[in-house]
């Protein structure tokens, strides 16, 4: 008989709170067990007054019992939990372990008895326009049909989590939310495979809701890597949704959009270890994002479950960095320019006394001459110029060109380039060479949201059209750069091959919702001409709602967040999981400076210095830099008038630009603040933000 062991992610969460003494032996108890849970050693013992038979305690060590499930006949053992040999005992107690009748998933709850409620009673309780059948389809096991009933309101709903098994508690928390039973069972059906439902184990740990909740050890080394980081739970634990995404095979390219925490760069992780198995000899993926430092955190997440053979055909690079090397690789030596104050001055000296602004005539190059490859005269006067706020006719336009070959004049005369027409340059080496270096199989973008039309069109040059060619991420959302793109116009093709991510993982459902109401008024495009107004996101996580203050000076200020923090610390925060967001890289210095007189070390995460978890000291960042990450606690320092938004970035005389300009700086705060997953803080002194303080 081929034996099966699956651990529980509740087991892990368990895992997780014990000495390192005696992580260590649980891993060797597994490791045997898994080995033959059926000897004699395992020391299998009934549970006296539990709901379920099946359920027996195994002995860790004098102190320590597990909780696993064992079906002889088809040679399955679940590990449920673990604890104290008497609190083990008592979760145990009401608890039952069952294959859902509808849904085919493994689900492990309480059985708990209710007192009788009357007709009157009925009728405001938090369910009671939810028929019993809808229920039953939703995934509620019958034992818990008149627990759910008598489940008086929200509060009491999210104080009784524990009772319910996780597919089970996301499903009604929809309904909690607001949303019809009907629209909820119907996305929760879509999510399903089409399997007959057996009460069979084998057959239930292949069903995508048990894999949201339970894990196959297929061997000691994955053993080992799943117990070495058991919060890590993305690792090794993926939504129905998820799943389906990272290994459904697609006729060309595809999109996924999710909202700030609901997973996106965790399918596009696994999404490569999946294609990895898919290539043949030297054939390689490209993961590619708009950052450096994103980019590192993504190979570090890659290490954590792939092997070493499989890292070696997956290459992670921020798309800028590729297109340096690439030019490298084929003699190109102009510089690639960056830096604004250096861009500014190629424009001065281009621009001499025509009628607008430098900030004008950089716009126009980026958002029509290279959005469009109108890089003729001809071209450009024919060029759509939608959404520019400031008209030109065509003797206007004639105008504005003479600039533009003044620009590329300087370009040239200065040996540098600017990183659109980097790109550009980077698709001619490649259409001129048969088979350039540099082509990959397949390629996989995270934060898909921030490329430009010339980054997607050199894309699509380099891998070609197949099928699974492109998998692209993202969220319009956190678009913090002005870059913006339709995919259909850069030659990807989407359409009937997009997927969206509504479950968020991160934030509390305040934070979240906070956050969100800060985007009021501005449309957002899911990257493809359409629009994404996020209506169908939720977090299945509750806290308090981000709190605001307002002092008098900066030392006011800064001596409440230090106390604050110090408090959050003295509750057993660690303090690296705290982290201090400023807009500008001067207002951090100064905050890094006084925490210092503290004593408290900081670590600024910078553009190419990603997070170091091995350093103990307090997170700080500004708000550009802290995207892509997460940690328990944000504080938004510095939330003042002409800092948020920021004076110099919504400074500009075209209203169309203006308006795209103040998006982007609620767009910085949205980011900033979906970074943290239990509590947020928004301080500033003198006149605040009245984006964030209200007029």
């Amino acid at each position: 008989m081929n034996i099966k062991v699956a651990i529980s992610s509740e087991f892990l969460t368990a895992f997780s709170r014990l000495p390192r003494q005696i992580q260590g032996k649980v891993t060797e108890f597994i490791n045997k067990f898994r080995n033959n849970p059926q000897a004699p050693s395992i020391n299998y013992e009934k549970l006296r007054d539990c709901k379920d038979k099946k359920l027996f305690s195994v002995r860790i060590d004098d102190t320590y019992r597990g909780i696993v499930v064992r079906q002889q006949e088809t040679g399955v053992y679940l590990l449920l939990w673990l604890d104290h040999h008497d609190e083990a005992y008592e979760w145990a107690r009401n608890k039952r372990c069952e294959v859902n009748a509808k849904t085919g998933a493994i689900q492990v709850f309480d059985v708990v008895t209710v007192p009788n409620i009357n007709k009157t009673e009925k009728k405001d309780m938090l369910f009671n326009k939810t028929t019993d059948n809808e229920l039953l389809e939703l995934g509620v096991p019958a034992d818990q049909l008149s627990f759910v009933r008598s489940i008086t309101d929200s509060s009491d709903f999210y104080s009784r989590k524990a009772s319910f098994s996780i597919d089970v508690f996301e499903a009604l928390s929809w309904l909690v939310e607001g949303f019809p039973a009907a629209e909820v069972i119907s996305m929760l059906i879509s999510e399903r495979t089409e399997d007959q439902v057996s009460d069979n184990l084998v057959d239930a740990l292949k069903s995508p809701e048990t894999l949201k909740s339970f894990v196959v050890v297929e061997g000691e080394e994955e053993l080992r890597r799943i117990m070495a980081e058991p919060l890590e739970k993305w690792r090794v634990f993926l939504h129905p949704t998820q799943r389906k995404i990272v290994t459904k095979s697609y006729s060309g390219s595809s999109r996924v959009l999710g909202g700030a925490g609901t997973g996106k760069t965790v399918v596009a992780i696994h999404r490569a270890k999946y294609l990895v198995s898919k290539l043949k000899d030297r054939e390689k993926i490209l993961f590619t994002t708009f950052t450096a430092n994103l980019a590192s955190d993504i190979k570090d997440n890659l290490r954590k479950i792939c092997s070493g053979e499989e890292m070696k055909k997956i290459e992670v690079i921020n798309l800028d960095a590729w297109v340096s090397r690439f030019r490298r690789e084929h003699n190109y030596k102009a510089e690639i320019v960056y830096d604004d104050d250096k861009l500014d001055k190629l424009w001065k000296n281009a621009v001499s006394n025509q009628e607008f602004p430098v900030s004008f005539y950089r716009d126009e190059w980026h958002r029509v001459v290279m959005d469009q490859e109108a890089l003729s005269k001809e071209e450009y006067i024919k060029a759509s110029r939608t959404g520019r706020g400031t008209r030109l006719d065509r003797k206007k336009r004639l105008q504005v060109w003479e600039v533009f070959e003044n620009y590329q004049d300087q370009m040239k005369e200065n040996s540098c380039l600017d990183i659109d027409t980097a790109m550009y340059e980077c698709r001619q080496i490649i259409s001129k060479n048969a088979s350039p270096e540099g082509y990959y199989k397949y390629v996989i973008v995270d934060e898909g949201q921030d490329f430009s039309a010339n980054a997607y069109r050199l894309l699509r040059a380099i891998v070609g059209e197949h099928e699974d060619d492109i998998f692209i991420v993202g969220d319009a959302h956190q678009r913090i750069y002005k870059n913006k793109a339709v995919l259909s116009k850069c030659g990807i093709n989407i359409r009937g091959r997009s997927s969206l991510l509504r479950i968020n993982y991160r934030t509390t459902e305040e934070i979240r919702k906070n956050a969100f109401s800060l985007l009021k008024g501005i449309s957002f495009d899911d990257l493809d001409g359409g629009e994404d107004n996020d209506i169908h996101c939720q977090s299945l996580t509750h806290g308090e709602l981000p709190q605001r203050r307002l002092f008098n000076t900066p030392n006011d200020e800064f001596d409440a967040v230090y106390n604050e923090i110090m408090r959050l610390k003295d509750n057993g925060v660690a303090i690296k999981d705290i982290c201090v967001v400023a807009r500008t890289h001067k207002l951090l210095d100064s905050y890094i400076e006084q925490f210092a007189k503290k004593g408290i070390r900081s670590f600024e995460i910078k553009h190419n210095k990603p997070d170091d978890r091995s350093f103990d000291g307090l997170r700080v960042a500004t708000m550009h830099r802290v995207k892509g990450i997460e940690f328990q606690y944000i504080f938004i320092v510095s939330a003042n008038e002409r800092v948020i938004p920021y004076t110099p970035s919504i400074d500009v005389n075209d209203s169309v630009s203006k308006m795209e300009a103040l998006a982007v700086e609620k767009c910085l705060i949205y980011v900033a603040l979906t970074r943290a997953q239990k509590g947020a803080y928004i301080t500033g002194f003198g006149k605040g933000s009245k984006l964030l303080f209200g007029s």
